[in-house]
């Protein structure tokens, strides 16, 4: 019997420090998200990090809390809800971090006699830190526990011509009646070097501005180049012209070199230049959480409007938008009716 995992990052089980401490601790302690030796991860997560980074956070997760509870986590049982009313296939959830774990979505759908199961990573662009992560741990989990069941798993679907419409129709949807100058594309950053690592080639992979514009194997893993595809691929169908977008890498942690151009620095260059109206749009996650809501949604808006820009527009993330559930509902039927 077949089977579906749809899995999100995750979120703490509450606004408050003593949720959000372990929370980040199961995060940060993760090799593929901060990947340095264990001794120096855990000094630097548990001897620094930790001390103060739990306070600074529930602060801003009560800024964008909701009623029902986490905002990611809500929306992503919304989108777990519709998908189980559009197919005949069991559809669990399960978020990488906190609650539900893997452990839990896996022995929810074994329970109902699933022994073929397609892991869904809530993520278009392949990562370390998001898909690969997800995929290493469920089959830890699986080898253990499951050993009878046996996994496929979605691939990155970042230029997939379903998802681009989806993405694209929520852009103009939510756009259409505002006044706008220039469309940034935020993407959640990682360090250079995750980059480097999961060059397939070993040599492709430069970030010069020119490698992911070269066509390579490397491509099939390569966080930066999927980011920029789907801006490339948006804009097109858009029929964006050229100056008027483009594409920046948001939320990192100081010490490494990240991707960039970083996005509160592109934001507020914009604003200092002169551009009135912007928007943005945040493609590397499928749920608004805390990076959309609030780093973007109120930090980065204010930040613009601070340094003179006059307004900016947060389009929201597809969530459970119907299009959306109708394509990953199609996705998960055609793989489960295939021999």
């Amino acid at each position: 019997m077949k089977g579906v995992l749809l899995v999100n990052l995750g979120s703490p089980q509450s606004p408050t420090a003593k949720d959000v401490k372990p929370y980040l601790e199961e995060f940060l302690m993760d090799e593929r998200v901060i990947d340095v030796p264990k001794w120096f991860r855990s000094f630097l997560v548990k001897g620094i990090i930790l001390k103060t980074r739990p306070k600074k956070s529930a602060k801003a997760y009560q800024k964008i809390w909701w009623d029902e509870g986490s905002p990611l986590i809500v929306l992503s049982e919304r989108l777990q809800e519709k998908v189980a009313a559009n197919t005949a296939v069991p559809i669990a959830l399960a978020m990488r971090y906190g609650q539900p774990s893997i452990a839990t979505g896996l022995e929810e759908l074994h329970q109902k006699g699933v022994d073929e199961v397609l892991l869904v990573p809530l993520y278009p662009q392949h990562a370390m830190a998001t898909t690969e992560t997800i995929l290493v741990l469920a089959e830890e989990i699986r080898a253990k526990q499951y050993p009878n069941i046996t996994f496929t798993h979605l691939p990155a679907f970042y230029h997939h011509p379903d998802y681009i419409r989806v993405l694209s129709h929520s852009i103009q949807e939510y756009l259409q009646d505002k006044p706008l100058e220039h469309l940034l594309f935020s993407y959640h950053g990682v360090p250079e070097r995750h980059i480097r690592k999961s060059d397939v080639t070993k040599s492709h992979c430069k970030i010069d501005g020119e490698c992911c514009q070269t066509k390579s194997d490397a491509h099939a893993y390569c966080y930066r180049h999927q980011c920029y595809e789907t801006t490339r691929q948006v804009a097109e169908y858009l029929e964006l012209r050229p100056g008027s977008f483009s594409t920046s890498f948001q939320s990192r942690l100081a010490g490494d070199k990240w991707l960039r151009p970083y996005t509160d620095k592109t934001v507020e260059a914009f604003a200092k230049k002169g551009t009135k109206q912007m928007a943005v749009v945040t493609p590397a996650f499928i749920s608004d959480c805390l990076e959309t809501l609030e780093e973007i949604g109120m930090e980065a808006k204010e930040d613009f409007e601070e340094k003179g820009g006059d307004e900016m527009h947060v389009v929201p993330c597809i969530n459970d938008r119907d299009d959306w559930v109708k394509v990953l509902s199609r996705w998960i039927d055609e793989w489960a009716t295939a021999s």
